[in-house]
């Protein structure tokens, strides 16, 4: 009989292997999945009310950044200048540092001119005017060389110019700062020769 104990054991073993390799798989795997899920913070109660949060500070965010991005599309505000019965916006005036010379179009004739501008807004619009002065006296040549001596006779003809001045003038600063400005154009000198 102690043989057929002796085989009985034998044939119980390798069952109780089996048993002991799955259970120690299973256990394995239980404990792999749990600690995953505790890294990843699964177990967290409060992190859905983070994540919220996090959106609320991200859409708050972006909000302030539409308001910003809004308010410096509108330009600079206008200066006011105070007075005792109305409240009014100061001008401020420029003079352009060099003289514009240009051929008359189709004659021998020569225009010359000292150019100012005038705004009611802050300085940077005269700091944008001072920093973009070649595309701008490029623009303003441009149109003066354009005109022809049937214009210059015309008695309307240096507020015309003026006009068509402030136009090309703003045309140029709002391609360049997103911004004109520029209110009014004066000539401080104005020779045709």
């Amino acid at each position: 009989m102690s043989e057929d104990n002796l085989e009985e054991e034998k044939a119980k073993s390798p069952i109780l292997k089996i048993i002991l390799i799955v259970v120690g798989i299973l256990l394995l795997v239980a404990i792999t999945v749990g600690g995953t899920l505790f890294a990843s913070g699964f177990f967290d109660a409060n992190e859905g009310l983070g994540a919220e949060e996090a959106i609320a500070a991200l859409e708050a965010e972006a909000a302030a950044q539409a308001e910003a991005e809004a308010a410096a599309a509108s330009g600079p505000d206008k200066v006011k200048q105070d007075s005792p019965e109305l409240t009014r916006f100061e001008p401020s005036y420029f003079v352009l540092p060099k003289v514009l010379v240009a051929n008359i179009s189709n004659s021998r004739k020569v225009m010359q001119a000292t150019v100012a501008i005038m705004t009611h807004y802050d300085e940077r619009v005269i700091e944008n005017v001072d920093k973009h002065d070649f595309p701008l006296r490029f623009a303003m040549l441009k149109v003066m060389r354009n005109i022809t001596e049937a214009e210059v006779a015309d008695k309307n003809f240096q507020d015309n110019l003026a006009a068509e001045l402030k136009t090309e003038m703003n045309a140029v600063l709002e391609a360049l700062e997103d911004f004109g400005g520029i209110e009014a154009v004066y000539f401080t000198e104005f020779v045709v020769q």
